[in-house]
C-alpha cells in the first residue's frame, strides 16, 4: 500500500434514532443511522413500518378509494359476439 493517500481509520461512535450508541471503526469519528439492530424488524420479530416522508400515507389515501385507474379491469363491449372459427 503507497503511504500517505489511505484516509484515517478510527474508532467510531454510531448512534441510532431510537437512542442505541454503539462503537466500530470507520473513516469518521461520529455516525448517525436511522435503523441499527436493536431497533429492526428483522432483529426484533416486531413489525414496525419504517416511513419516510409520510409516503405510507400517501400510498393509503391513493388506493383507499379502490379506484385506481390501472388496477382496474378494462370493461368489455355489449356487442356482436366474436365469431367462431
Amino acid at each position: 500500500m503507497k503511504e500517505g493517500i489511505h484516509p484515517q481509520y478510527v474508532e467510531t461512535i454510531v448512534t441510532c434514532g431510537c437512542g442505541n450508541t454503539f462503537t466500530t471503526r470507520s473513516t469518521r469519528k461520529e455516525l448517525k443511522v436511522d435503523i441499527c439492530n436493536m431497533c429492526h424488524p428483522f432483529y426484533t420479530g416486531r413489525l414496525k413500518y419504517v416511513d419516510t416522508a409520510g409516503r405510507i400515507e400517501k400510498f393509503q389515501k391513493k388506493f383507499a378509494a379502490g379506484s385506481y385507474s390501472s388496477l382496474q379491469q378494462p370493461k368489455k363491449k355489449a356487442g356482436k359476439p366474436a365469431a367462431q372459427v
